[in-house]
């Protein structure tokens, strides 16, 4: 079922492409506002826009980033919420799209610092971002936006997965077409099923972001080095490595970089990853070395594990600078990247 917008609230139409298009998740998060206990004693909660590529849009538009997403929510109060939130955030909201068949998904967590934090996920019998279709797709906007961001959920079930693919082909690789691997195994029938899609998924995409275990459904690897190199070679130009108390490790063909975590006190980490793509995207569109790039994008998720929410905890450029010792992100220094790297 196609899903359609409403028409009432358009934005002004464009002439310029986009910096960030975005496709996937979105839902209502309902985060309560006690810590360390379970959900049966939580007594009040805080209502956020959620879901990983929102995030994702809404941490690039903090950085200036002219962003989009793609998405849809329910025809309820709560999809009304979120395309009202998602302007109100700094992304276009022209294709949020409303679904007349599925209600707007909620998502629970609970919040025991500084590193459990549970997920109940309300998107039965689906969700409407997973029922996205061709007709949602702007091919020319998806086609000239300066980076394509999708994630591995939006593979789990049809229409989304053959959506996805429609778009890819549009692009046909494009520089900065973007995999986020976040692999969440109740959206998904089988870990085996995963890592079939996600292995077509990277036949389309020039830069892949994922953990040590979202790797591992990927490439079938969870050690860092192998499976950048495995990333790289599915044909991504740049592959990314989150290893938690590790830091941060990247590759390209030639050049290598590994930095260390920035320590902060964890409120909820929920958020982190996103804030990370969001100064991701910035990073590339301003063709920072990847050091420098690497730096701002893991100080960026830092800050966003000291907040309690996650959509309006994304930092700003200048939040971030501050903390890395620079007084403007131009100031990016050249790169001093190993060569060779996968000799």
């Amino acid at each position: 079922m196609a899903s359609s917008p409403t028409p009432a609230i358009q934005p002004a139409p464009r002439t310029s492409p986009f910096d960030l298009i975005t496709i996937g998740r979105i839902g209502v998060d309902i985060y309560p506002l006690q810590d360390g206990v379970g959900l049966e004693d939580v007594d009040t909660f805080g209502k956020h826009l959620g879901g990983s590529a929102s995030n994702v849009a809404v941490a690039a538009a903090k950085h200036g980033v002219d962003s989009a997403v793609i998405t849809a929510t329910g025809d309820d109060p709560f999809g009304r919420y979120l395309r009202s939130e998602v302007a109100r955030l700094g992304v276009d909201n022209r294709w949020v799209a409303t679904n007349q068949k599925y209600n707007t998904p909620v998502t629970f967590c609970e919040i025991f610092p500084p590193d459990d934090f549970p997920l109940y996920f309300y998107r039965d019998p689906k969700a409407p971002d997973l029922d996205l279709t061709d007709d949602d797709l702007d091919l020319d906007a998806i086609t000239s936006a300066s980076i394509f961001w999708s994630t591995v959920t939006g593979l789990s079930t049809e229409p989304s997965r053959g959506t996805h693919h429609t778009a890819w082909a549009a692009r046909n690789r494009a520089e900065h077409t973007v995999l986020d691997l976040d692999y969440r195994p109740m959206f998904w029938e089988s870990p085996e099923m995963a890592s079939a899609e996600v292995g077509r998924a990277l036949e389309h995409v020039t830069v892949a972001v994922g953990n040590r275990e979202e790797c591992e459904i990927a490439v079938g690897e969870t050690e860092p080095e192998r499976a950048a190199d495995a990333l790289l070679d599915r044909g991504v130009e740049l592959a990314i490595v989150k290893q938690g108390p590790k830091g941060v490790l990247a590759k390209t063909a030639d050049e290598r970089i590994e930095v260390p975590p920035y320590p902060v006190d964890v409120v909820n980490g929920l958020g982190a990853g996103d804030g990370f793509g969001g100064a991701l995207c910035r990073g590339l569109l301003a063709g920072w070395d990847l050091d420098y790039l690497l730096r701002f994008a893991n100080v960026a998720g830092a800050i966003v594990a000291t907040r309690r929410e996650c959509s309006t905890a994304m930092p700003s450029t200048e939040e971030i600078t501050e903390i890395i010792g620079e007084d403007s992100a131009s100031q990016a220094a050249p790169s001093t990247l190993t060569k060779g790297a996968r000799a």
